[in-house]
């Protein structure tokens, strides 16, 4: 559906050049919601906008169901983004337009006739759930009412492709769990490829299918959903996974209990996190497990676990506990130091 190949962009000023864009590559399937995730500069913004073309990367391929948009005139380019709609963070909606028009017109500038806008407004408007605001005005909307408009009008123009540009990170945690809720909806029940980008850990872990992180320009890490949670490998990616684990536990706690025992975290994806595996532990080997600190998250289609745990019992039954917990493919990590860093077992 969308393939990018070796995309290079720099920015260039008088005094200086940023390489917003190092030779990247990422594939994104028909049908899925794909995540970039990165921090500020990483480069994401300018990756999805080389996408349609709103930014034309130096070098590369852009391909769009195989076509090559960099390839394109400036008439087939206007063509083939009528297939590509994109929302934004700051909503771009017009303040003296009715949220009637704010659709209606830039299907009216594309040639569309009078019924078939009528009848797209009504029908977008209310897949997003906005069919009683017609003729409300941008000033009287909330923030996610806001953005409901900015999709409908994207939708309009029935594309195959939706890009979202860091679209809910204006909005308060309550919003953008509705709007999540609604890229899901507009993904499954229209069959819309939707590729969106963002610096939020907890937007990827709710609606993505597969990712990339980004850092400096690069894709340090790709993959499923479910391989980057269970098996990160960049640093980058992990502190992103590390940032839904808040660590408050109490200073030098972590030094207290490990006079008593091996303090480790245990990481755990799927069916396992439903089950009794610390009760197990106790009960088949001469060991204590005390659950420290832990929680578990909710993935799009899986669960997420990680508890910081002291098991007490002597070296060979501890290491017994451990080579246990590893059968269950249980990922198992010592806690260095008198903090939270880890290292593998």
């Amino acid at each position: 559906m969308i393939k990018l190949k070796n995309i290079s962009k720099t920015f260039t000023t008088s005094s200086s050049k940023l390489v917003a864009l190092n030779n990247v590559s990422l594939e994104v399937r028909k049908g899925e919601i794909y995540g970039v995730i990165g921090h500020s500069g990483a480069g994401k913004s300018t990756l999805i906008r080389c996408v349609n073309l709103l930014e034309k990367p130096d070098s590369g391929e852009v391909l769009i169901n195989g076509v090559d948009l960099t390839n394109l005139s400036p008439k087939e380019l206007r063509e083939s983004r009528k297939r590509i709609g994109m929302i934004f963070q700051g909503f771009n909606l017009l303040k003296t337009a009715t949220v009637f028009d704010n659709i209606a017109i830039p299907l009216k500038l594309t040639g569309v006739d009078k019924a078939e806008i009528n009848k797209r407004v009504e029908k977008y408007l209310a897949i997003v759930g906005l069919e009683n605001k017609h003729g409300a005005y941008p000033s009287q909307l909330s923030g996610g009412q806001k953005q409901r408009v900015a999709i409908a009008r994207a939708l309009a123009h029935e594309p195959e492709i939706l890009l979202s540009d860091e679209a809910t990170s204006a909005l308060d945690p309550e919003t953008t769990d509705a709007i999540l809720e609604l890229l899901l909806k507009i993904n499954r029940e229209l069959g819309i490829t939707i590729l969106l980008i963002t610096h939020e850990m907890n937007v990827i872990q709710k609606v993505c299918d597969r990712l990339a992180v980004m850092e400096n320009g690069v894709v340090v890490e790709e993959g499923s959903l479910l391989e980057i949670y269970a098996s990160p490998k960049h640093e980058t990616t992990k502190k992103f996974i590390n940032s839904q684990f808040p660590n408050d536990l109490p200073k030098g706690l972590i030094q207290q209990e490990r006079k008593v025992g091996e303090v480790i975290t245990l990481s755990f994806v799927g069916e396992v996190t439903s089950q009794p595996i610390l009760a197990a532990l106790a009960k088949e080997f001469h060991v204590y497990p005390n659950i420290l600190s832990g929680s578990i998250i909710q993935l799009k289609e899986h669960q997420y676990g990680r508890l910081i745990v002291n098991i007490q019992g002597d070296g060979e039954e501890t290491a017994k506990a451990v080579a246990y917990l590893k059968d269950r493919n249980i990922q198992i990590e010592e806690v260095k130091g008198n903090d939270l860093e880890y290292c593998s077992i």
